[in-house]
């Protein structure tokens, strides 16, 4: 992208973007690798005086954080989806399951585009607007290019979206049907990330929400941490269950707790934070398991397609978290998923994807060989609904007799 020159304010209280390696600084603008190290960069701010009744006479969506995000002061004023603020469910029947004395479920699934996705959005939207940018674009495993296409098209700007062409069909239509330009590229996501980034350098005013604006994409997870923490009451949860794709998720909830901290919103605690990965695709967690400091590239091969990135760029940083926090990082088959699937939808009644079908199954596990303690109030991240990924699942679950219409049959049949 050319120059372009911001107006005024354009980015709220953010100041600069800021290596995460070598912590040099530069000016606000659709940059992402640091100039001197190649690091990866992320916003900066200078936070104003906020209290918590300041956040709360905000709206019912993510803007009430506005004041702690990289987007204007009158971000509520243009076309957008509008998302977050989704519920938090005290899972109890999940928990009584697991042995977990009280657990919680963040349900992202109630999203405009049904995932998390449509948070990082509204944020790289809003960039890609003051950027003057003339096509809005991912490469994605499916709910980022379905957030994507609706965003654009809420918005009026030309949507680009690529995926993998092995990609679940539901995903594929759900993008589909907001953008005529949804392209499918034979590889995996990691090829498609690769093609993204180089369309990124060659095409002029292209906005890549996860490449060329991807600080201000990332800041859009931190309004999970946020939501979290008010609707406990203003306090930090002692364990939170979070997939890992990426890891920019996982990074962002720590970072949101910690501005929290800083801010004076929530009182100073401890906290433990777990990464839950499909073992198909499970480079973190095998890292982790490893006491390695590195991660090393797979190609991935997973029912979890959500989460199969190979060469997760937020890797190493998921590492340090979950380390400096004692959580842990593990990962399950796609069995477990399967089960997680349909653990959290016959006990709690909520239809989750194969990522969160990931988590609850590595919540599951994790309880099992002892590196998480039940006793501690617990939160798990469903980040998507499950009827984008019914092929993961359709082969589990049916009617469970086929009878003729009369009351002997049902008595034979065996259902009470």
């Amino acid at each position: 992208m050319s120059t372009v020159v911001l107006r005024e304010g354009a980015f709220g209280n953010a100041t600069g973007l800021a290596c995460r390696e070598c912590g040099h600084t530069q000016e606000l603008g659709p940059h992402y690798a640091c100039p001197e190290c190649f690091g990866p960069l992320e916003i900066a701010y200078d936070f104003p005086t906020l209290t918590r009744a300041d956040i709360e006479a905000g709206p019912s969506n993510m803007w009430r954080y506005k004041a702690l995000l990289p987007v204007p002061a009158d971000i509520e004023a243009s076309p957008n989806l509008e998302p977050g603020f989704t519920r938090l469910l005290k899972a109890n029947n999940l928990g009584r399951q697991l042995g977990i004395t009280t657990l919680w479920v963040k349900d992202d699934s109630t999203n405009p585009t049904h995932s998390f996705k449509d948070r990082v959005v509204a944020c790289a939207l809003s960039a890609a607007r003051e950027f003057h940018s003339k096509v809005f674009a991912c490469p994605s495993t499916g709910n980022l290019a379905n957030a994507v296409a609706a965003a654009g098209a809420r918005a009026g700007i030309k949507t680009v979206v690529f995926i993998p062409s092995n990609l679940e069909h539901g995903k594929q239509v759900n993008s589909a049907v907001y953008t005529d330009s949804l392209v499918a590229v034979d590889g995996n996501y990691d090829d498609v990330n690769k093609l993204a980034s180089e369309i990124a350098g060659e095409e002029e005013g292209w906005a890549f929400v996860n490449v060329n604006v991807r600080p201000f994409y990332a800041e859009g997870s931190k309004t999970l941490g946020y939501e979290i923490a008010e609707q406990l009451g203003w306090r930090l949860p002692d364990q939170v269950v979070i997939p890992v794709a990426s890891g920019s998720q996982l990074t962002k909830v720590d970072k949101a707790f910690t501005e929290l901290i800083k801010l004076g919103l929530v009182e100073d605690k401890p906290y433990r934070i777990f990464g839950a990965q499909a073992t198909g695709c499970s480079p973190v967690s095998q890292a982790f398991k490893n006491g390695h400091d590195v991660i090393r590239p797979v190609k991935p091969d997973t029912i979890a397609k959500s989460l199969a990135i190979g060469n997760p760029a937020d890797g190493i940083y998921v590492l340090d978290i979950c380390r400096r926090t004692g959580g842990a990082i593990e990962d399950v088959t796609d069995d477990e998923v399967r089960e997680g699937v349909l653990l959290l939808a016959r006990a709690e009644g909520i239809f989750t994807e194969t990522a969160g079908g990931t988590s609850v199954a590595v919540l599951k596990k994790l309880v099992e060989t002892g590196q998480l303690d039940p006793e501690l109030e617990t939160v798990v991240i469903n980040t998507g609904m499950g009827l984008k990924t019914l092929e993961a699942i359709s082969g589990q679950v049916g009617p469970a007799a086929t009878i003729k219409p009369t009351y002997e049959a049902f008595v034979e049949s065996g259902v009470s």
